[in-house]
């Protein structure tokens, strides 16, 4: 029975030939890892020196899949705290080589080491001073040569059966590029919150930047009656503002209490209760969870999962109520 990782082309596949020739290939390029792991050294150390000193921005460029690679390592830089942008060689020929300045280091990719487009812009950076770093396959390319760090992203082999289409040695630079970003990011001592500051539109971004003065509802939206209410002015306030809460508050805006949705059923589930006569601060709650405008919006959502409440009175340093929001609120926002 034949291998069917070795299954001539054109050939009618196995069942298990699909799923073999995957693993083949990850097994392949788990080796060109391994490889470039072994081989990482003081090459990669010099290579992030220079691109933390770089007063400019790191410019990526690489043609072909090297390019594809390339122009991702600019992007995973670029959101982790170091500048950095993708130059398509052939483009900077024409004119594009004018975006890059000379505070600028140039990280080119070519596995060959001796792609024109790339080696016919070495005479204008050299004039202009810039530090190459160059990632190649190949230590005795004309780039390689030419590079002031050279970082070596040679592979055993290539995981397409026919040794054409490059496939361990994008991810082996892929790779180094995720390494050179990480490596980076802790120099600098990066954080999630300067992550989340280049992420505003993603997920991260919101739970870290979004506040509760950005989400809350402020002046007239929010529900509020006065210590000498009736429980039924209470619920017209509830009615109104539509957020299944009212705060309770003194002549000068400060909290006394809270009455919601929850409590309303709570209070009528007693029969000696009189909509129309029973004061509010008799029933209301006295002290209840309560947020800053300041916070974060997600810990507003983490302070209503743990208390199971639906929503929060937002007071200012001296206690008056200046917002209200809801779960609804933070479902609208994306928090939660």
């Amino acid at each position: 029975m034949p291998d069917p990782a070795t299954q001539s082309p054109g050939s009618a596949p196995s069942p298990t030939a699909f799923a073999e020739n995957g693993r083949r290939v990850i097994r392949i390029e788990m080796d060109a890892l391994q490889a470039v792991h072994d081989r990482l050294d003081g090459a990669f150390s010099q290579a992030c020196e220079r691109m933390l000193a770089c007063a400019g921005r790191v410019v990526c460029t690489g043609m072909g899949k090297s390019g594809h690679i390339a122009r991702k390592i600019a992007a995973t830089l670029a959101s982790t705290g170091t500048p950095a942008f993708y130059v398509h060689p052939g483009e900077a020929g024409h004119g594009d080589l004018g975006m890059i300045t000379d505070a600028d280091v140039v990280l080119a990719l070519s596995y060959s080491g001796e792609s024109d487009e790339i080696l016919m812009l070495l005479p204008g950076l050299r004039r202009q001073g810039n530090v190459l770093i160059a990632m190649t396959g190949r230590e005795a390319s004309t780039l390689a040569r030419e590079a002031d760090v050279h970082l070596d992203v040679s592979v055993p082999a290539e995981a397409c059966p026919l040794s054409l289409a490059p496939t361990s040695s994008t991810t082996a630079s892929l790779a180094v590029g995720d390494a050179l970003a990480v490596a980076l990011l802790n120099a600098r001592g990066f954080t999630a919150d300067d992550f989340a500051r280049s992420h505003p539109a993603g997920a991260l971004g919101r739970r870290l930047l979004l506040h509760i003065r950005d989400v809350m509802h402020g002046g007239d939206e929010v529900p509020r009656v006065d210590g000498d209410a009736t429980l039924a002015e209470a619920l017209l306030e509830i009615s109104r503002k539509r957020l299944g809460l009212t705060s309770v508050v003194d002549a000068d805006g400060r909290l006394l209490g809270l009455f919601t949705d929850g409590d309303l059923r709570r209070t009528l589930a007693d029969e000696s209760v009189d909509v129309r006569t029973t004061r509010i601060a008799d029933v209301m709650t006295r002290s209840p969870v309560t947020i800053g405008s300041d916070a974060l919006a997600v810990e507003a959502a983490r302070l209503m999962e743990t208390r199971k409440i639906n929503g929060l009175l937002v007071l200012d340093a001296d206690g008056r109520v200046v917002g209200a929001l809801n779960i609804h609120d933070l479902l609208r926002a994306r928090v939660v």
